[in-house]
């Protein structure tokens, strides 16, 4: 087991390895190394053949013999083989996708955010199965029980009706064959008999057992990885599993590659500092190559407006002082506060790369709801603005009652003539309709929220999705803050405008490039492995970073090796940024900076 920190070289010490092995007369075809990823994969054999190149070694048909792949690259290979499945039988994300916006579209589970609610439901499911959860004692994390169990039915059966897999059926399908048949997993601990595992941090339960099979009966393993980057629980990987290798091999031999030749002193220091406080971990000591560089910096801005400002401005001067654009990442826990950080770059013309969609706050449901309503103030009429808020907050409206293109109240009034306490609701609409006229669009989107009972509606919707009404609840104040300054809703609406074609132009000029170019804008997730010469990390504050649903000491410890991953991304220079205030309530500052920023001055 190597123990390999931020870095600290751990794909060197990989492609090393193999060519030790080979040095000792190892037949390639024997050797197999597993990583997470294909881009992973791909890199770990090219590093591999260059290595092996400069000391003028065997011809590359030879080191092609040597198996790069990924859990279910490989795992799949294994099924084709002793199954003959036919190429395409294999479900595609798209295809996932589309199956699952079908089966919500012919049941009568409405959701607001579908593309969101279906990235979460893949998600659990994934982590049922790779857990090997019973469905009966599985409590959803985004949906009512019965829902999810319907969803996970449905989606089981299309696949056993259309004879597809998925990728996390190829992990249970490899493990039921290992147990199964001993002959086929003989035949592939024969061929595999030295394993190297790339990332083991992020292994989940199936894949471990598969690996342990496989490695029977020499157990050539050789496992690389930091339990201290272990960030994706939620996709199932279970960091006590690296943390139990040593009991399960009591005579593997531990390494630790102590040295970090991409961080200064100080912010190896501080990082350290931050990751100490986990209870559940091997305690590392690891030194710094390079010296002390400047201080790690912790700065508290008044609210998110200024943050952003600094931020952009800081970018301009390190720009200025002859860093690339290129050195530089700002990162942060989720993608929704990034879109303020977009259009503070466009203002002051920075260009910037985005390793996630950063979530267009004016595309949101919410936003659409909202925008509904202030058109219907401004005069429309349409029946589409109007099946777009008629039931939010309920109403109890039926479509039925807005039967042409272009909406009559008085038609809908007629409508209801039997009902005296509907029509009421149609003289409560139209009164709600005219008042929002007469507001600038932030007083307007107030009265949405309080007067006309927006804010209950979302609260409903929240308690049904199981979130917490504070995340609904965020979108709209940004919404209300891009607002403010405005006073019709068609000036408002013409800066939306102009902000999603600079949006647009953006991403299409960069589409157009072999090589996009810019400050990365990445979540903290999809940082992991990448570094940069400055690093900012926003938003550190209580709720966000730890996020609110992180509850359980587990949670809070994953929550801590996330930041820990966002701040071992810089070499030279790291900025953490909290706020004050958000939307005028008070914010507390994230625990994991005053835990790493112990006697240290901070700033504003």
């Amino acid at each position: 087991m190597v123990l390999a920190g931020p870095g600290s070289g751990k794909t060197t010490v990989i492609t090393h390895r193999i060519k030790r092995l080979l040095e000792q007369g190892v037949s390639p075809s024997g050797i197999l190394v597993i990583t997470f990823t294909k881009a992973a994969a791909t890199e770990m054999k090219e590093r591999f053949f260059r290595l092996m190149t400069e000391d003028e070694a065997k011809a590359e048909a030879e080191y092609n013999r040597v198996t790069f792949g990924t859990f279910h690259s490989i795992f799949y290979q294994i099924l084709k083989l002793a199954y003959r499945f036919p190429s395409g039988n294999v479900l595609g994300e798209e295809d996932k996708r589309s199956f699952f916006k079908d089966y919500l579209a012919k049941s009568e589970m409405e959701v607001e955010d579908e593309g969101e609610f279906i990235s979460s439901v893949i998600n659990e499911i994934s982590y049922v199965k790779g857990s090997q959860i019973d469905l009966n004692y599985y409590y959803s994390q985004n949906c009512p029980e019965e829902w999810f169990k319907k969803l996970y039915s449905g989606y089981d059966d299309m696949l056993r009706m259309t004879g597809k897999i998925d990728f996390d059926d190829m992990l249970i399908m490899c493990y039921e064959l290992f147990t199964e048949r001993p002959d086929i997993l003989a035949a592939w601990q024969r061929k595999f008999r030295y394993i190297l595992v790339d990332e083991f941090q992020d292994i989940n339960r199936i894949q471990y057992e598969i690996v342990r099979m496989l490695a029977l009966p020499e157990n050539n393993l050789f496992i690389v990885g930091d339990d201290d980057q272990s960030i994706y629980r939620f996709r199932g990987a279970k960091p006590e599993i690296m943390l139990g290798f040593m009991k399960d091999y009591p005579k593997a031999k531990q390494v630790l590659l102590a040295e970090n030749y991409r961080s200064t002193k100080d912010i190896v220091e501080t990082s350290l500092k931050l990751i100490g406080h986990n209870k559940v971990r091997y305690d590392k000591a690891l030194m710094p190559v390079h010296g002390a560089g400047r201080p790690v910096e912790a700065i508290i801005y008044e609210n998110p407006l200024r943050e952003m400002d600094d931020v952009a401005r800081k970018l301009r001067l390190y720009e200025l002082a002859g860093y690339q654009y290129e050195d530089m990442a700002v990162l942060f826990r989720t993608g929704n506060g990034s879109g303020l950080l977009a259009e503070k770059l466009m203002e002051y013309n920075i260009p910037f790369v985005m390793r996630d969609t950063i979530p267009n706050l004016y595309s949101h449901w919410i936003a659409k709801d909202l925008f509904a309503y202030l058109s219907l103030g401004s005069g429309s009429r349409k029946r589409s603005d109007f099946y777009r808020i008629m039931n939010r907050p309920n109403r109890y409206f039926s479509r039925d009652a807005f039967e042409t293109p272009e909406v009559s109240l008085d038609a809908v009034k007629s409508f209801y003539q039997d009902k005296d306490w509907m029509e009421e609701r149609v003289f409560d609409l139209e009164s709600d309709i005219l008042t929002i006229g007469r507001l600038k669009p932030a007083a307007a989107i107030n009265y949405i929220r309080k007067a006309v009972g927006y804010d209950q509606y979302l609260k409903d919707y929240a308690e049904f999705r199981r979130l917490k009404p504070e995340e609904l609840y965020e979108i709209v104040d940004q919404l209300a803050d891009s607002a403010a300054g405005f006073v019709t809703f068609a000036d408002w609406q013409e800066h939306i405008r102009q902000y999603e074609e600079a949006l647009k132009s953006q991403r299409e000029e960069r589409g157009n490039k072999e090589e996009q170019t810019g400050v990365t804008l990445s979540t903290m997730h999809s940082a992991k492995g990448l570094e940069y010469r400055i690093v900012f990390v926003i938003d550190a504050n209580e709720g966000v970073v730890p996020h609110h649903k992180a509850a359980l000491p587990a949670d809070i410890e994953e929550e801590r090796r996330l930041f820990y991953v966002a701040m071992t991304r810089a070499k030279e220079r790291l900025h953490l940024c909290a706020v004050k205030e958000r939307y005028h309530r008070k914010q507390e500052i994230s625990r994991f900076v005053r835990e790493c920023m112990t006697d240290r001055r901070t700033g504003k």
